[in-house]
């Protein structure tokens, strides 16, 4: 956790209103940190929903199997969120880690193990040790309360230099409902769901099949289309939880995703994932720039994608952004490994709505002065036009500075 905040920091940060059926509580277990917090308990009413999206990656840390394996139960009582150990790469040790990590939470909220859900963050090779758990969890049980989300996020960081909140109220039915959203993630971020850790809450009645099915359709052009780096973590968990507590003021209990009764709520959902994954993007470690590609004209949407994040992931076209260069020799490179469709003669660049590059050659009106002047933004739009088709995309990063060799080369130490 850095004590500097990222220049790109959204400026305000929203009151997080109680959610009913949820209760918060953190604490410092001495994890890997010292004088800050470190462990987050989120205790859930009985009936709670869950759904989840996870990392791609082979080798996932142990806390991603074991949710894996509960989430098929499609009920929570509990999360559990510590930072400073990734608990990956741990072997056996990782596993018996979980195991006992979900045993004292059991007991302390007094459920069913299998309620309980677990995502670590931070350095991965290293055993965890789930002896720290015990008490501390017993005390957080009893001491938690419905609401301080701002908190729960601080406790969850790493190298993160600011928490990442965001919520939302919208009528289901004719009652209103309330959604809130955590996040955290800086760096290690690719898409391949999730990027990082994220927790959605919601007092909204909807089932477990139900709310899978949104959060699966929500994060393809939110999370999935944020990178900081092109490295993707082996931990990364977004987990919803829906209490269900709004049926009681009237809100009708969903089954299916397709529910029309739904849309509202579904916008607003989205909306939060949105806001979530840009202030991952914005808080890039070592950002000094928000970088938003859009890539038009490819045969499909799918291909717009891989160009957009071939842009996105290179490490040229970062470090140009960074230095405030209109590089767009290195766009063009990184359209053209893409191994998509792509007519280098049909191909236009433009920064910040400049446009620099057309139909395949420098823009006959381009003005080094004016483009320099607009690369000192703090936000910079890329957009590439490749006159092929109707398929279009968008993706979120960030530049790539010396801060960020500085984070990384010493994060262990």
């Amino acid at each position: 956790m850095s004590s500097t905040v990222s220049p790109l920091a959204p400026k305000n940060v929203p009151d997080m209103p109680v959610i009913a059926g949820v209760r918060l509580a953190t604490a410092e277990a001495g994890i890997r940190y010292k004088n800050r917090t470190d462990v987050l308990l989120a205790i859930m009413d009985k009936g709670t929903a869950v759904a989840g999206v996870f990392t791609k990656s082979k080798c996932p840390s142990a806390p991603v199997e074991w949710c894996r394996a509960k989430l098929k139960g499609g009920k929570a009582r509990a999360l559990v969120v510590n930072s400073g150990n990734a608990n990956a790469f741990t072997g056996k040790t990782g596993r018996s880690s979980t195991a006992l990590t979900a045993k004292i939470a059991a007991k302390a909220v007094g459920c069913s193990e299998s309620e309980i859900f677990l995502a670590s963050t931070g350095v991965i090779g290293e055993p965890l040790d789930a002896t720290k758990f015990d008490g501390v969890l017993g005390r957080l049980a009893e001491t938690a309360e419905a609401g301080d989300y701002l908190a729960a996020a601080k406790a969850i960081m790493t190298t993160d230099t600011f928490p990442k909140v965001a919520t939302a109220t919208v009528k289901l039915g004719k009652a209103k409902v309330t959604i809130n959203g955590m996040a955290k993630g800086a760096g290690m971020i690719a898409p391949d769901m999730a990027t990082m850790l994220s927790f959605i809450f919601t007092d909204a009645p909807i089932a477990p099949v139900a709310l899978q099915a949104l959060l699966k359709a929500g994060v393809e052009d939110t999370f999935n289309a944020v990178t900081i780096d092109g490295d993707t973590s082996t931990s990364d968990t977004l987990l919803a939880f829906a209490t269900g507590a709004a049926a009681e003021q009237g809100a009708p209990r969903i089954s299916r995703a397709g529910d029309p009764r739904l849309k509202a709520f579904v916008k607003a959902f989205n909306q939060i994932l949105a806001n979530l994954s840009e202030q991952v993007a914005r808080d890039g470690e070592g950002a000094r720039k928000l970088v938003e590609i859009t890539v038009e004209g490819a045969k499909t949407k799918a291909s717009a994608r891989k160009i957009a994040m071939s842009i996105a992931n290179s490490p040229l076209v970062k470090t140009a952004i960074a230095g405030e260069d209109a590089n767009w020799g290195r766009v063009v490179m990184a359209v053209g490994k893409a191994g998509e469709p792509a007519d280098r003669d049909k191909l236009s660049i433009s920064f910040n709505g400049i446009r620099v590059a057309k139909s395949g050659a420098r823009d006959s009106s381009y003005d080094e002065a004016q483009v320099s002047e607009a690369m000192k933004a703090p936000e910079i739009a890329i957009k590439v036009s490749l006159g092929l088709g109707k398929g279009r995309d968008r993706v979120l990063t960030c530049d790539l500075t010396k801060e960020y060799v500085a984070i990384n080369g010493d994060y262990r130490s």
